[in-house]
């Protein structure tokens, strides 16, 4: 507008009364000019385009100017190139050629500042059926990026009309000259504003698809997170893009997969700049909060097409699906729908617009081409109010950002605060109408999910409740866990819990019960295919780890990643079988990559042999007569295929079908499956493996005579630092009943040391369920580190409370 009212558009028959072109304007000054703009601006008052001479004889039907007749009259306009209305490499050539020898870059700026600053002309700019740069060959347009994608390829698939590869030449020689670096800045920030306004209310994309140029064109450029784009001009470029259409965000990150990485990466360290720098510059309170800075949201909707980019440009996955079991919609209204809570419990998975466009999950990519980590802001993290994201993501998505839609760029530790909001909501509300059912009924209401146990029939007790419960009310399994042993007091604080989840993983996991099998190399279980047990036994481990998640208690659990993709909704597949199975996958990986005769050399049919419970070989053909097909160079594949899906679905589909359906009873309806990867929902469970002590030490409670000061708590803790990996695992495992720490690190467990008496020779004991740690005072450091090393190693059987 500023440029409307000052330099007008150029066209001498001009009507527009805010143009300076119009025979009727008064001039302004160009203070008197800004804020005019500004005004016009707010309206959205119309603005003239630039005006093409009628009757050029150069000018072709749609009004493109024939660039080699035009390069010819260059000639003669070359004083200030005020015909050239888009741009092509050739015309960037012969302008800096015509700046160097002039020692005046003037001209250049002028042209460059007028076409960046004009979506029209900015989209007409470099197109590929434009002649070539004078010096560079055709073969230039099949250069190869470092990730060995040809950036050629990616136009023809994604179907541009831009020549990427000539962009990046002209940035390269354009972006050496400090003056033209400052007209793209000021250029930017006027084209910005009229773009965003173009999408938002005039569809504009819908009507040519080629404006998506404008954002290729802007985004070749090397330079834009730089201090110079990061105030003004890169956030104002981040809301217009955010407003572009589903359709044309997918196909910019169609073709931004097909870039390379150092490509993507940059893009995705521009966005995450700019988010990190408006975050650290400003403050955020409950009443100011994060999520309606306008500048972090559309940054953050510009990221998540860079980690489109990257899970497409990587290993992709999208088949190997477990099959949804649908479940039946019943016309009854619920008592949530009753009491108008319906939103809280929409049922169905939350799907993002972009990944449905795409095709493509996280879940689906086995390797990104930039790791998941890279797209988390530690800054963002620090400021984003869950409490509040929570609500606008469950209720108020049509009218407020959540962050927990682009879950990529949170962290684990607040996404699980996110999923720890949602499970507590869920108790209390199952609370309320387990109220509204005893005032209905006359009964006494019961807020908790109770399970009443013997000790040494703690399987048999724990079935039976949860599986009355799971036919009867399943709605009951998502109140809050509250265990009673029989015989016993104690009122459950959470220790309780934590102390009947062991006692039933320990007797669920026992080889001697056979429904999972050990493997020693790798430390992990597996389903055991020829397990004796019905499917209620699997129903209830899948149950024990949904409440695990639901009641915010880490298990003592060791499963290979594949679970957790299959408990997520992907079948297992022979990569899968490297953590799972690697004696086996390295077999399957040397026959794939044999260079002999398969056929001959390894003798091998579709007839496979595994061992069952007893000890006994079990033959199993993959293929129909599969003893008679034998495997040669042209099948191996296949039989690779069959032999790892017979392994880790097929053979296993009872016991797994059972244990996911468990899990999905407490899960079914919370934010998990959209929220978390696979190997997040392991840290869930299972809690991380790296340990800081350090950390454990600052947050750890001392109770009974001791404090922090008391020399044999500094010497307990000298000795903890100096242990080994193996014998920091063990004394986890003896204080908090597993190696592992909770998610957010050891800082979370709230470890509490208390004195047990004076001198002794009794070793140090522990009550798991509190994690808690009962050190009597020994006299020295030397019989201190004996003891606890003793109590530490051998403490299966005795020692824990």
């Amino acid at each position: 507008y500023f440029r409307q009212l000052t330099d007008g558009c150029g066209n001498g028959n001009c009507t527009n009364e805010f143009c300076a072109s119009c025979r009727d304007f008064q001039p302004l000054d160009n203070n008197s000019a800004a804020v005019k703009a500004l005004e016009l601006f707010k309206i959205n008052a119309k603005l003239c385009d630039l005006h093409l001479p009628k009757k050029d004889p150069n000018s072709t039907a749609d009004g493109h100017f024939d660039v080699d007749s035009k390069m010819s009259d260059l000639s003669s306009a070359k004083e200030d190139f005020s015909d050239v209305h888009y741009l092509t490499e050739n015309m960037i050539c012969t302008m800096l050629s015509f700046c160097e020898e002039n020692g005046d870059y003037s001209t250049l700026i002028r042209v460059i500042g007028r076409v960046f600053s004009n979506s029209d002309a900015l989209m007409k700019s470099f197109r590929k059926d434009e002649p070539n740069a004078a010096g560079q060959h055709d073969s230039d347009k099949n250069d190869v990026d470092e990730m060995g994608a040809s950036s050629a390829a990616a136009n023809e698939a994604v179907d541009v009309t831009v020549d990427i590869d000539a962009v990046r030449r002209v940035y390269d020689r354009l972006l050496t000259i400090d003056q033209v670096e400052a007209a793209l800045v000021t250029a930017i920030i006027y084209l910005t504003p009229n773009v965003e306004l173009d999408l938002e209310y005039l569809d504009v994309y819908e009507s040519n698809p080629d404006y998506l140029n404008i954002f290729i064109i802007v985004m070749e450029n090397t330079n834009l997170h730089s201090p110079e784009y990061l105030e003004v001009a890169l956030p104002q470029f981040c809301k217009a893009m955010s407003k572009l259409p589903v359709c044309a965000l997918a196909k910019l990150s169609k073709l931004w997969s097909q870039y390379g990485l150092p490509h993507i990466r940059r893009m995705m360290e521009t966005f995450q700049q700019v988010i990190t720098f408006t975050v650290v510059s400003n403050e955020y309170s409950t009443e100011d909060l994060v999520n309606d800075d306008e500048t972090v949201v559309a940054a953050t909707k510009c990221l998540k097409i860079v980690f489109y980019a990257s899970l497409l440009g990587g290993d992709v996955d999208v088949e190997h699906n477990e099959e949804e079991e649908e479940e039946t919609e019943s016309d009854e209204l619920t008592l949530h729908e009753l009491l108008g809570e319906e939103r809280l419990y929409k049922k169905g998975p939350r799907v993002d617009p972009l990944e449905k466009e795409l095709g493509v999950r996280a879940i689906d990519s086995r390797g990104p081409l930039i790791p998941f980590e890279e797209f988390v802001n530690e800054p963002l993290n620090d400021v984003v109010e869950m409490d509040k994201d929570f609500t606008f993501f469950k209720v108020d998505a049509d009218t407020k950002f959540s962050f927990q839609t682009c879950p990529f760029i949170l962290s684990v530790i607040t996404k699980n605060q996110g999923l720890y909001y949602d499970n507590r909501i869920r108790m209390y509300s199952e609370r309320r109408l387990t109220a509204l059912y005893s005032m209905v009924q006359g009964q006494a209401p019961s807020p908790y999910l109770k399970l009443k146990v013997r000790r040494d029939h703690i399987i048999d007790d724990a079935l039976v409740r949860l599986e009355m419960i799971s036919m009867e009310n399943p709605s009951d399994l998502k109140k809050q866990l509250f265990v009673e042993f029989e015989g016993e007091q104690g009122v459950d604080e959470g220790g309780v819990s934590k102390e009947f989840f062991q006692l039933v993983l320990e007797e669920i996991f026992n080889p001697d019960i056979g429904m999972f099998t050990y493997d020693d190399s790798t430390k992990l279980f597996w389903f055991n295919s020829s397990s004796l047990e019905n499917e209620a036994q699997y129903t209830l481990i899948g149950i024990v780890l949904g409440l695990a998640i639901y009641n915010n208690c880490i298990l003592d659990v060791h499963f290979p990643m594949v679970v957790y993709r299959k408990l997520m909704g992907k079948k297992g597949t022979y990569v899968d079988l490297s953590d799972s199975n690697p004696v086996l996958y390295q077999s399957l990986k040397e026959l794939l990559e044999y260079t002999g005769n398969v056929e001959e050399d390894m003798s091998l049919t579709f007839q496979i042999s595994h061992t069952d419970l007893f000890g006994n070989p079990v033959l199993h053909d993959l293929k129909e007569q599969g003893d008679q097909i034998p495997v040669t160079k042209e099948n191996r594949q296949e039989f690779v295929d069959l032999y790892a899906d017979y392994i880790l679905n097929k053979s296993v589909e009872r016991q797994f079908k059972a244990f996911k359906k468990g899990f999905l009873m407490v899960t079914n309806e919370s934010p998990l499956k959209y929220l978390f990867r696979p190997e997040e929902v392991e840290l869930l469970i299972c809690g991380s493996r790296k340990l800081d002590f350090e950390a454990l030490e600052k947050t750890t409670e001392y109770d009974g005579g001791y404090s922090r000061d008391s020399q044999i708590i500094k010497d307990f803790w000298e000795i903890i630092h100096s242990f080994g990996e193996e014998q920091k695992r063990l004394f986890l495992q003896f204080t908090t009943g597993t190696d592992r720490a909770p998610v957010g690190g050891l800082g979370k467990l709230k470890m509490i040391i208390a004195k047990n008496g004076s001198d002794t020779d009794r070793l140090p004991t522990s009550h798991t369920c509190f994690n808690a740690l009962l050190l009597p005072e020994y006299t020295s450091k030397e019989k201190l580190k004996e003891r606890l090393l003793k109590a530490i190693t051998y403490a299966k059987g005795f020692g824990m409370l």
